[in-house]
């Protein structure tokens, strides 16, 4: 019996516990194969169908970065769900007849659902897949210790652009409110101009009247990668954690250079 594939479930946002929002690329376009490294977490539960829960990046042969706010929820998903299998997808299009891995998850330990001792300043909200087999695409990089600081010393930052990569819902039209969701099961991307950093934070514009689009619903743990001297790289800089509700105005990132996001990151990968 075919599957019908689905966007997240409310039910599933309910078992994964997410902050709110749970950021899909805005605004953008089909990505199609630039960004092999970029891949979706899906369920697939007997019975239901297949779920787009959240997106990442390969950054090593087999390591798969996302964030700790959808690995977090898995254990619920597969207790909740006997038979189910959270699995990654790097496929530009997700289908029922795709390719998918399985892997180990492994959720940062200083990761607290924005409560408690990091507080919202740091979240701790990185995580990685160890997949069980090697997929065979070229991983992205990680950027240096504190590139993003250098860059602001360095007086480039507020004229640097960023690529932001993922699977989640999509929106056309900045005139509407939820209703202007769309369903969604490819790869998308969309540039996006600076606007602030801080310790944990990138944040970036989404102001579709300033020709900046961002990231939605099932785009967390997706890659930004960061443009240097006016060239995209391969650099994930930082990863879709949150922004605004609606999906129209910022994003706000979660950095991957930081002592505490190297610190988890040095136990599964060679840092730069």
């Amino acid at each position: 019996m075919s599957r019908k594939i689905f966007a997240i479930s409310i039910t599933l946002i309910l078992l994964f516990v997410l902050v709110t929002p749970v950021l899909a690329i805005t605004y953008g376009e089909p990505d199609g194969d630039n960004h092999p490294s970029v891949g979706s977490m899906v369920a697939i539960i007997p019975g239901y169908g297949i779920y787009q829960l959240c997106s990442g990046t390969l950054i090593d042969d087999n390591v798969f970065l996302t964030a700790s706010h959808c690995t977090s929820g898995v254990d619920n998903i597969l207790a909740t769900y006997p038979g189910a299998e959270v699995v990654v997808t790097f496929d530009p299009t997700i289908s029922e007849g795709g390719n998918f891995y399985h892997g180990d998850f492994y959720t940062n330990p200083n990761y607290n659902g924005f409560q408690g001792k990091y507080g919202i300043s740091d979240p701790g909200d990185i995580a990685v897949i160890v997949l069980h087999e090697t997929p065979g695409i070229p991983p992205a990089s990680l950027p240096t210790a504190g590139m993003l600081d250098d860059l602001k010393a360095n007086h480039a930052l507020k004229d640097t652009l960023f690529t932001a990569v993922g699977y989640g819902t999509v929106r056309e039209t900045n005139r509407t409110g939820f209703q202007g969701f769309l369903d969604n099961l490819d790869r998308n991307k969309v540039d996006q101009e600076f606007l602030s950093l801080t310790g944990s934070w990138l944040t970036l514009s989404m102001n579709m009247a300033t020709g900046n689009g961002g990231t939605c619903y099932g785009d967390s743990g997706g890659p930004h990668f960061v443009h240097l001297d006016g060239v995209e790289t391969d650099i994930v800089v930082s990863l879709t954690v949150t922004g605004d509700s609606p999906c129209k105005a910022t994003d706000k990132t979660y950095r991957t250079d930081t002592e505490s996001a190297r610190d988890f990151l040095g136990s599964f990968v060679d840092l730069p």
